[in-house]
């Protein structure tokens, strides 16, 4: 039991004096029991003799992806550093008025070569903001002077449930009873006569190349959809139009088309009737049910190089544990790519912290904090960071009294990424929530007082089903695992440890970290070279 004294110790606030690096140091030492006996080799990836990863196909040749372009920049490329063209001190009364005009103000200049106007620094101090800040032109940084209490701390007073800050080219907000949701009006748009169908019989997880039936007007640089349709058949496989009914609730089972996923791709190569793209499927794409298709897009309105950095922010409530008349969430993110959050620290917002709406790409979120959640401890709550884009890293994320810590909400394309993030005093499990998100490496993390899973939720909620699939829980430590494979698709836990494990997906060395320490890192190595970040 010696990793349970010590996570009652981290519970009593061990980590804030060890920090994260020891915490889970001390944790690393510990095989917990575990129900999963029999270990499935070979490994399906490893580290041959010269130290290099070797992946090992199965029979239709799918892979354990790559997991490496997620992240700014598409993985591995250094967060710029902004020039400050605007400075905000606090003053008396509200100060969002005078904040937006600066963010307002930089947005109208002109960018530079990489795309960058300028930041907006807040200087150090308490400011009172009772409304939303929005930043709606790319090329636009908002940076605090310390997300500590004593450096710059946005005050979100007043009563109403709103974001804080959203990112978002396209504002029509929508006040719902559980939560504040963006409705955007963005989103890619097909180009006409572009698209083209996937011939080959079985595209497998892991692959970046694939044939068309004609290749005609594409070139490489192209940004493209790679197009996954949910057919009734593969419905029908998986079981998600047999779901039970839940007494008292109304169960909905899932329907043709409403579950497709679209990969934001760009064309890396063109070789005949063959396209390569950066980053791999992760989820087959099978002519047994549906194929898929290709076709290039536009999306004007997506903004990109805009960033959020060390500063904290504070959510007013009326002092009961459960009040919900307030501030939900700190930052949205949508319809952005090559954005970051940065070294920030949200505290008593009800649902998150940080939150990558359906259209955000390539972004970053590292660094930061969401602590002690003001809310009811129940559905639709304390989603501390909640991911619906694709190509996102989430890194050293740190959570307190959560619900859902490290979540996918449903039909998440993926690849995205939570590596070396740490929940602590959990109300819920992390992992991907409902209906088939795919392609999420959960990689050193680590929940104490509840769950890591990925499987069949059923008819929870309304009929949430299968949560995901093609998710690998990679040296990762919580108080249980269960991991589920659904039908057609596989989900993977190695090197991860809990006191109790369960369900039928892949395991290897349960209870007993693997090498590399981190998958994400050591592809990101190979991808790009050891200098990498």
């Amino acid at each position: 039991m010696r990793l349970k004294r010590i996570m009652n110790l981290v519970s009593g606030g061990i980590t804030a004096v060890l920090g994260l690096g020891a915490f889970l140091a001390l944790v690393s030492g510990c095989t917990p029991a575990t129900s999963v006996e029999a270990e499935t080799s070979p490994p399906l990836v490893y580290l041959d003799e010269s130290g290099k990863l070797v992946y090992v196909p199965d029979a239709k040749g799918n892979v354990i992806p790559d997991f490496s372009n997620a992240g700014y920049g598409g993985g591995g490329v250094a967060i710029p550093r902004v020039p400050v063209k605007a400075v905000v001190e606090p003053g008396p009364g509200d100060d969002g008025e005078r904040i937006q005009a600066a963010i307002d103000r930089v947005s109208r200049m002109e960018p530079d070569a990489d795309g960058h106007r300028g930041a907006v620094l807040l200087r150090r101090g308490e400011y009172q903001v009772a409304g939303t800040l929005r930043i709606s032109a790319g090329g636009v940084v908002l940076r605090g002077e310390g997300r500590e209490r004593d450096g710059t701390v946005l005050m979100a007073t007043g009563t109403s449930r709103r974001t804080l800050i959203e990112v978002n080219p396209a504002f029509m907000r929508l006040q719902e009873h559980r939560s504040v949701r963006v409705r955007h009006g963005t989103a890619w748009r097909e180009v006409p006569g572009t698209r083209r169908a996937i011939t080959d019989a079985y595209v497998p997880v892991g692959a970046r190349t694939f044939r068309v039936e004609s290749t005609q007007g594409l070139a490489a640089g192209d940004r493209i959809i790679v197009h996954r349709p949910s057919t009734a058949g593969w419905i029908t496989a998986i079981g998600m139009d047999r779901i039970p009914p839940r007494p008292g609730r109304v169960t909905r089972q899932w329907q043709a088309g409403k579950y497709d996923l679209r990969f934001d791709r760009i064309v890396t190569r063109i070789r005949g009737t063959e396209v390569t793209i950066d980053a791999p499927l992760v989820n087959a794409v099978e002519q047994e049910f549906g194929g898929g298709w290709i076709y290039k897009y536009t999306f004007p309105e997506r903004i990109a190089q805009v960033g959020i950095e060390n500063l904290r922010a504070e959510s007013h409530f009326n002092g009961w544990p459960d009040d919900e008349d307030h501030a939900w969430n700190f930052i949205l993110l949508d319809s952005v790519e090559n954005a970051w959050v940065r070294q920030v620290t949200g505290v008593h917002f009800a649902y998150s912290c940080v939150y990558v709406e359906r259209h955000g790409k390539w972004i970053t979120v590292e660094d930061a904090a969401c602590l002690d959640p003001v809310s009811k401890i129940t559905g639709s709550r304390r989603y501390a960071f909640a991911l619906r884009g694709q190509l996102t890293l989430v890194k050293r994320a740190f959570s307190n009294q959560g619900r859902h810590d490290f979540v996918m909400h449903s039909r998440v394309p993926g690849p995205n990424v939570f590596l070396d993030c740490e929940a602590r005093n959990a109300h819920d499990d992390s992992g991907p929530h409902h209906r088939w998100a795919v392609g999420t490496l959960y990689d050193n993390v680590h929940v104490q007082g509840d769950a890591l899973n990925v499987r069949d939720r059923g008819n929870m909620g309304t009929g949430h089903g299968w949560a995901g699939a093609q998710m690998m829980f990679w040296n990762s430590s919580d108080d249980s695992i269960i991991c589920e494979s659904p039908p057609t698709a596989r989900n993977w836990a190695i090197g991860s440890r809990a006191y109790s494990t369960s369900g039928d997906c892949y395991w290897y060395s349960a209870g007993k970290p693997v090498q590399p320490r981190s998958l994400y890192l050591k592809q990101l190595e190979e991808r790009l070279g050891s200098g990498s970040p």
